[in-house]
């Protein structure tokens, strides 16, 4: 039976998301951090999108749809006549998000940290963007709420650019960042004006990146400052489940990760593996790693962030010089070489896809002709100026695209990230066709 408040009846949703977080790990501490552990006493997993990358993986959650629906298929959009690349960011989704279907049924969102939601579009509601958003006035909904998180000092996203040679400097930013998670959520969540609230902690994932390791051996001299972080976020995790559990009913709540972890075994640089077989090289040295500009109208193949491989066609790109015919026949070649790629003895990829095989909606005409899904442990890359195929470079942990946290309350088993979006739109009586 619905209540009834200010006139209306209410059915509400609460969304965690916990970025980054696997299943096994998750359990293995939640014997230890008791509000997570009344989260994984029931949890199960969800799949991650290919590939496994938060933009990907969290467009897909709030739009319902694959990226071949939503357009996001890496990090970066890549400019097919300049060859110049930038962050994606939320104008490269082309489709309604699960807020604008809410919002036109007369249903009112209140969202936190939520990547890839800059710049901050309206909503009937309100929205605090997360990674990547450039600047806080511009990511949020309605804009006064930037002079309030402001006033209260919100940052909007910890910096992790020294992160290997000061680690404890990351701790401490990660430690404020929470304060300031919560500073939003007091904000947004008290008056219970809404009918989904969407909070996403992306703090384990810049933990993990870094400190893997740290978090997972006892033995590590980080292990218990880690572990001390980890106190704190288990900490807001359960002012979130406080929070839901007072609601009054009808209620749902879910938890989820937008991918799993696992521990580092190299990175796998996969523009300097098709340079090392003829197939890419650059006219000038790259300003950055991300700077793709320099790419020769000479390559047959370049790579883009993490794994996704585009053929250089004359009919795609201004400086591309294959057929169609010899980019088909050439894709081919290059997929059964990264199948048959090893290190130390260990098969790196679990299979590569044609864009074909994963890909059929209406943006497929901005999807790779390549998809990469490395093994466990194999963290892809497609840096531009590397030598050296495989190595590491600061890292300790990597994505994977199984084994995400997935908990409801309703008991729901989606399948992988879109289905999570067609979930929350079909408890609300908007399911997709």
């Amino acid at each position: 039976m619905s209540i009834v408040l200010k006139d209306r009846s209410w059915n509400r949703l609460a969304v965690l998301g916990l970025d980054g977080l696997p299943l096994d790990l998750a359990v293995r501490l939640g014997k230890t951090l008791p509000n997570l552990g009344r989260i994984v006493a029931e949890a199960t997993s969800v799949d991650a999108e290919i590939p496994e990358l938060s933009p990907v993986n969290w467009t897909s959650m709030f739009t319902g749809e694959g990226p071949e629906g939503h357009g996001v298929f890496g990090f970066a959009r890549f400019d097919p006549d300049t060859y110049e690349s930038v962050p994606v960011n939320v104008e490269a989704v082309t489709c309604p998000t699960i807020f604008d279907r809410l919002g036109e049924s007369g249903l009112v969102s209140r969202v936190i940290n939520l990547p890839n939601t800059f710049p901050a579009r309206p909503v009937r509601g309100m929205l605090v963007a997360g990674f990547v958003a450039e600047e806080l006035q511009r990511a949020v909904h309605p804009p006064f709420l930037a002079a309030k998180l402001h006033e209260a000092g919100y940052e909007i996203e910890p910096e992790t650019s020294d992160a290997t040679r000061n680690p404890g400097a990351l701790l401490k930013r990660l430690h404020r960042s929470l304060r300031h998670r919560k500073t939003a959520l007091d904000m947004l969540w008290p008056d219970l004006g809404w009918d989904l609230f969407v909070f996403v902690l992306t703090e384990t994932d810049r933990l993990f990146h870094f400190l893997f390791t740290a978090v997972t051996d006892e033995l590590h001299p980080l292990h218990n400052q880690c572990m001390d972080f980890l106190r704190d976020w288990d900490d807001l995790l359960g002012d979130f489940l406080d929070r839901f559990e007072a609601l009054p009913g009808p209620k749902r709540l879910m938890v989820l990760a937008d991918h799993g972890f696992t521990e580092l075994k190299t990175e796998v640089c996969l523009n300097t593996w098709l340079s090392k077989h003829g197939l890419m090289s650059l006219d000038f040295p790259p300003e950055s790693e991300w700077d793709s500009s320099k790419i020769s109208s000479q390559s047959k193949a370049f790579a883009l962030d993490p794994g996704r491989i585009y053929l250089h066609r004359r009919s795609r790109f201004s400086r591309g010089s294959l057929r169609d015919t010899d980019a088909d026949r050439l894709a081919l070649e290059i997929k059964t070489g990264l199948e048959g790629l090893t290190h130390e003895g260990e098969r790196v990829m679990e299979r590569v896809f044609t864009g074909a095989e994963l890909y059929t909606g209406p943006m497929r005409k901005r999807a790779p002709d390549l998809v990469c899904l490395a093994r466990p442990g194999y963290d892809l890359k497609a840096k531009f100026g590397r030598t050296e195929v495989f190595g590491f470079h600061g890292r300790t942990g990597a994505h994977t695209m199984r084994g995400a946290i997935w908990y409801d309350s309703h008991g729901s088993r989606p399948a992988r990230m879109r289905d999570v979006g067609k979930e929350i739109l079909k408890h609300f009586n908007l399911g997709t066709e």
